[in-house]
């Protein structure tokens, strides 16, 4: 069979093979929409990186079919890359009331409020593009105003469920409506798009309302004051802290930007629900009895500038935490963190405080937000889909996700796992993947967004373990000989001072490169330059087995 480009194409330009940076592109004939527009945060091979987002090369190419980004909820790493994508893309973004406000902080930040276009949706809106409409369904998550999507096309429906778990008592009461996925399933869903992030975990995820017990629990015993950290995002987990304190009669106050930010926000939309008087600044912290007070902070993930990491070095300047103190880590570690969360727990516990940290049964401070693999068996059966695919998560979450799909009914060879960029190709309710279209990872340092690549990363690592070594010559314009130098300066290589012996025999190998060329009527610079970068780094590499960055300059007068 021929695939033309009517077909009804999906793919992922990120969230597959990686946690994060998730983008997913539904596109039927000429109208394409995306899904979300997330980032993640860079390993420590990313040296200098802030931020990585989806390469969006195949939607600057197709923009004039572009119709909607619609956000299924706010978390990082689903509107992270937003204010970067609508630099490039002007397209209008669809969320709820409480992403919207989240995105509108984003975008503020980066100064584009008046050139986008932003428009509220609920579980009951229906959009209309075309020959395809768009309609919505709640689910439950670790954070408020979550939503799955539904695109009716010709070819039959394609079912995205946006991050879900189903949680029958939910912390902020918004119920998954089992009823209307059910509804889908029954009228027949072509595809399945669903997360795969807790596949390999047996059974249900466990309820939010359990940790608001653990943490009634911790509240009453703790003595003196108590610091809570989690993700600032996660306003049902912060509706409970702040039940916890008005039970024990504790006021709250918020340290970090994005705490004090989205908890403005949540207060703002009516998602958070915080007693007049409850808050005060962080200034008040040490006017009160420390058994008056508990502190809301950023920074479970261990980031190194965040508010608990800042407090658990000292270096806080109104706040400090004291032996006897409690501290509760009301978040699990993303994987990748969990080295700079441990440094943090160590720091906690050598001043002397009471540390809660881990997730499960043992403390209950914490529950995914993500089903485990009932949850996922539960979306799969309500939904019933011809073809699965299964996202957000690394390969072998996708394939624990597969072998789910299939013990509840999904057809052996129906699933299909793919990399960011292949595209699935559905044609008259036939599916096949057997293109792809460009994709990767854009990287932002600092105000500059896809400047650094390659070889500027593969310099910072080279700089970074072996460090750099300039050798500076003038040379005369006409008998092309050595007018001064060669001066030679290190820098994160080696200690001058020390190194006297091997440096004057640098500078030796340097003027016998130079000279040798002479004799040999070159003049070329870039041949001349590479010669003295060969022989000082083969003498360097013999001498100390480093390979520094060299970096000649020949100033011609």
């Amino acid at each position: 069979m021929k695939y033309t480009e009517n077909a009804l194409s999906i793919f992922a330009l990120g969230g597959i093979n990686e946690i994060g940076k998730n983008m997913y592109v539904v596109q039927y004939e000429d109208d394409i929409f995306i899904i979300d527009c997330g980032g993640k945060f860079p390993d420590e091979s990313l040296l200098g990186i802030d931020l990585i987002i989806p390469d969006i090369t195949y939607l600057e190419e197709n923009q004039d079919k572009i119709r909607a980004l619609i956000v299924t909820h706010g978390h990082e790493d689903h509107i992270g890359g937003i204010p970067y994508f609508l630099r490039k893309l002007n397209v209008p973004i669809y969320a709820t009331r409480f992403t919207l406000g989240l995105i509108e902080l984003k975008i503020d930040e980066h100064r584009l409020r008046g050139d986008s276009k932003l428009i509220t949706i609920d579980s009951n809106s229906r959009l209309e593009f075309g020959s395809v409409e768009i309609s919505f369904f709640k689910v439950s998550h670790s954070i408020p105003d979550c939503l799955g999507i539904v695109f009716h096309t010709p070819e039959g429906n394609v079912v995205h469920t946006g991050d879900f778990k189903f949680d029958l008592t939910p912390a902020n009461n918004q119920y998954a409506d089992i009823h209307k996925m059910a509804e889908i399933g029954q009228q027949g869903v072509l595809v399945l798009i669903s997360e795969s992030t807790n596949a390999e975990r047996k059974g249900l995820t466990p309820s939010e309302q359990m940790v608001g017990s653990h943490m009634d629990e911790a509240f009453i015993k703790a003595r003196g004051k108590i610091f809570i950290s989690t993700f600032a995002s996660n306003v049902n987990r912060v509706q409970q802290v702040v039940e916890s304190a008005l039970r024990t009669n504790r006021k709250l106050a918020l340290l970090g930007r994005s705490m004090v930010n989205v908890v403005n926000v949540a207060i703002e939309r009516g998602y958070l629900n915080v007693p007049e008087g409850m808050l005060i600044d962080a200034s008040e912290v040490d006017k009160l009895p420390a058994e008056k007070v508990a502190i809301l902070c950023t920074g479970s993930q261990g980031e190194p500038m965040a508010a608990l990491s800042r407090l658990a070095s000292g270096n806080f300047r109104d706040v400090a935490i004291y032996p006897g103190d409690t501290v509760i880590l009301a978040a699990s570690p993303i994987p990748g963190n969990e080295k700079d969360v441990s440094k943090i727990i160590d720091n906690l516990f050598q001043i002397g405080a009471k540390v809660i940290y881990g997730s499960g049964s043992t403390t209950g401070m914490h529950v995914s937000g993500h089903g485990y693999q009932e949850d996922l068996k539960l979306m799969l059966t309500l939904m019933k889909p011809t073809y699965f695919i299964p996202i957000h998560g690394e390969y072998r979450m996708l394939h624990h996700h597969r072998m789910l799909g299939e013990s509840v009914g999904v057809e052996k060879g129906n699933t299909f796992i793919i990399k960011n960029g292949d595209v699935v190709d559905i044609k008259n309710g036939t599916a096949r993947q057997t293109r792809s279209v460009p994709s990767g990872d854009t990287y932002v340092d600092g105000i500059g967004v896809g400047d650094v690549g390659d070889i500027v990363l593969r310099d910072r690592k080279q700089l970074s373990e072996d460090g750099m070594l300039v050798i500076v010559i003038t040379i005369s314009k006409g008998d092309r000989k050595i007018i001064s130098g060669p001066d030679t300066i290190t820098r994160g290589f080696v200690y001058a001072r020390d190194s006297d012996e091997m440096l004057k025999e640098v500078n030796r190998l340097v003027t016998k490169s130079v000279n040798d060329m002479h004799a040999e009527n070159i003049r070329q610079w870039n041949v001349m330059k590479q010669n003295i970068k060969k022989s000082v780094g083969q003498y360097l590499f013999t001498q100390t087995k480093r390979k520094p960055m060299i970096l000649p300059i020949i100033i011609e007068i």
